[in-house]
């Protein structure tokens, strides 16, 4: 059994061709296709963040929308790059986005990827400290928020304070109970992934992976599942962890599905590098049902992972997203024994 959720990058265009012309299109239909997908029994939905692209960036408000339309899917986002963020004003808007969702967020951060902008966080405001890469800076980042989520207090209280306050020290408001048990680190290496089950985060890995072993990319992710869940089981966590894997799967069922994807796609893994580390990209799978199902069933990641996200195309609209969704819930996932 595995949880399976939509995970959009919201990119919009003015193309001809795009259902997604606008940053509001992008927004309002991120809404609809979650409320379309808890519908269809779809157990997340996830979204990326990427700074100065026309994709989705800021990730609150929009989780905030589709907590309040939605009541048993899980929201999250994979992922939010540290380097830009304030760590206590992002525990501010994490805390109300779950509060308002009734508990379900499951925000997926990392240390963040090359972005459209060379160093793009010194203009938020953030620059790494003396001896600090911007990698380590992402870390410390989250290292305060995952502190101040606990909802320990820690601030001073101003003995003439404008309002009563509780006895001692102060905390970040508002505060969401179990929150912290709900944050999820985006790994490319496996270094990376046992460092985030030493700090008892969950784990999202991609379909992007630093090369360690020129294994396939599945067997690689595999091997860094198991890498975490044991660092997880030595750091004595007293609750469960969890893995997630990213894929774009496209059952072709219809001319529409055959006229966007007969021709296929990626259906080999890929080699290259990013910021001078050589990185794998995994495949894609396009195909009819049944040679789908038999070429899924040899993803070992998949098979080790408990949460399948499924990489949505968004400019292709609700509606054609919701029919894949449901194409592979309904014709893949029960014959997998996934459902």
């Amino acid at each position: 059994m595995k949880k399976i959720g939509f995970l959009s990058f919201g990119h919009w265009s003015d193309e001809p061709a795009s259902q997604a012309r606008s940053a509001q299109d992008t927004l309002l239909q991120s809404i609809e296709l979650a409320v379309a997908a808890e519908e269809l029994g779809a157990d997340g939905a996830y979204f990326r963040v990427h700074h100065y692209a026309r994709q989705l960036a800021s990730p609150f408000p929009l989780l905030a929308a589709v907590g309040a339309r939605t009541s048993r899917i899980e929201i999250g986002t994979a992922v939010i790059d540290m380097r830009y963020e304030n760590p206590l004003y992002m525990a501010e808007d994490a805390g109300a986005a779950d509060l308002i969702a009734g508990g379900r967020l499951q925000l997926g951060i990392s240390r963040g990827s090359p972005e459209q902008v060379i160093e793009g966080w010194r203009y938020f405001g953030y620059s790494p400290a003396e001896g600090e890469s911007d990698a380590d800076m992402a870390r410390r980042h989250a290292e305060v928020f995952l502190n101040v989520i606990e909802g320990r207090g820690f601030a001073q209280p101003n003995p003439r304070p404008m309002f009563p306050n509780p006895p001692g020290l102060l905390r970040i408001e508002p505060h969401s109970p179990g929150l912290r048990d709900r944050i999820w680190w985006g790994a490319a290496s496996n270094d990376t992934a046992r460092w985030a089950a030493q700090m008892g985060m969950h784990l999202q890995s991609s379909t992007l992976k630093t090369d360690e072993s020129g294994k396939p990319f599945h067997v690689q992710q595999a091997e860094q599942i198991r890498a975490y869940r044991e660092a997880w089981a030595a750091a004595g966590h007293g609750r469960k962890p969890r893995a997630s894997v990213s894929r774009s799967i496209f059952p072709l069922l219809d001319d529409r599905d055959r006229m966007y994807f007969g021709r296929g796609g990626k259906e080999a893994d890929q080699v290259g590098f990013i910021e001078e580390t050589r990185s794998i990209f995994g495949r894609g799978y396009t195909g009819e049902p049944d040679r789908l199902i038999e070429e899924l069933r040899g993803d070992e990641a998949i098979a080790e992972a408990d949460t399948l996200l499924l990489t949505v195309p968004n400019q292709l609209g609700v509606d054609y997203n919701a029919h894949v969704i449901e194409a592979v819930l309904k014709h893949l996932a029960p014959a997998l024994g996934w459902r």
